[in-house]
């Protein structure tokens, strides 16, 4: 028996039902359930380091390769 075979004897009479509307609870808007979702800055202060490091390393490659190398 295939694993896809296994999945449909045991949840096959759930797998093409519809999902179940709350009868409490309105349907919340895409643009809120993207934002839910949305990826966010764990690190507070991360992204700037990473930028000031970047900006130091790039700075560093002018002085010691020219402007041209870079």
């Amino acid at each position: 028996m295939s694993e896809i075979d296994m999945v449909y004897r045991k949840y096959g009479d759930m797998i093409n039902m519809s999902r179940p509307i709350s009868k409490t609870h309105p349907k919340m808007p895409m643009e809120k359930r993207a934002a839910q979702f949305a990826p966010f800055a764990a690190l507070t202060g991360y992204e700037g380091a990473i930028e000031e490091t970047a900006k130091k390393a790039f700075e560093e490659a002018e002085r010691n390769y020219g402007r041209d190398m870079v």
